[in-house]
């Protein structure tokens, strides 16, 4: 919507532009505008809940980077469960990079994460790379902690993609698994379960935390997958 467009070129700040880009090499350096993620969030809750803001929500594909942008924090704020999920489900074909895909973080999910359990089944199965993400995504935010199960460390690991964005969300996930759930998951490593590059970078990935012991962080780094003549 061009209402919509002159208000983000409004906020552009053209130093940022492209360090966005260079960030984001999914996404044409032509659709980025270069919006600082303050002014963006302001502005979706501005318009959350008003008329412009709905259409611009059902007007989908967006042109501009930040449009997207934009439309995920609007998302994130929306406080009804069911409008929430509609809205998700809408949206993720669009999603093409990283940065959109993880900062959909969706606030009234929390309140019931179970119910999002075989959605986030049918997001892991997805052909759109960026749907599996935000389903590994889902996981690792809602399901590591009081609500974690074994199953769900265990569904992650059989997913396999050529897709860097997928292995390296998969590689972080189990980052995060194992500074929160380091018994339960540590055989995942020991027994090579994951692909190669994802079980390494899960492994660097965590000996970067300050939340893992040097003591496993030690046990971690004798785990690495080293090809020959390396």
């Amino acid at each position: 919507m061009k209402e919509v467009q002159q208000q983000l070129f409004a906020l552009q700040d053209i130093e940022y532009k492209s360090f966005i880009a260079n960030l984001t090499p999914t996404v044409s350096a032509d659709s980025v505008i270069g919006i600082r993620t303050p002014a963006l969030r302001s502005l979706a809750k501005h318009m959350l809940g008003t008329e412009t803001g709905m259409k611009f929500m059902d007007e989908l594909p967006h042109e501009y980077f930040e449009e997207n942008q934009l439309h995920a924090f609007m998302i994130s704020e929306i406080r009804n469960y069911d409008q929430a999920l509609e809205r998700v489900q809408a949206f993720l074909p669009y999603v093409d990079n990283w940065a959109t895909c993880d900062q959909m973080i969706v606030k009234v999910f929390r309140k019931d994460p179970e119910r999002l359990l075989p959605y986030i089944e049918a997001w892991l199965c997805s052909d759109h790379p960026y749907t599996v993400r935000y389903g590994i995504e889902c996981l690792m935010k809602l399901f590591l902690d009081k609500k974690f199960d074994p199953a769900y460390p265990e569904r992650v690991s059989r997913i396999r993609s050529d897709n860097y964005y997928v292995n390296m969300m998969e590689a972080w996930y189990f980052a995060e698994a194992l500074a929160k759930q380091y018994d339960a998951v540590i055989g995942y490593i020991r027994q090579r379960i994951l692909p190669e590059w994802v079980h390494n970078k899960a492994i660097q990935k965590a000996c970067e935390s300050y939340r893992i012991s040097d003591e496993r962080k030690q046990e971690l780094k004798q785990y690495r997958i080293r090809r020959s003549g390396k």
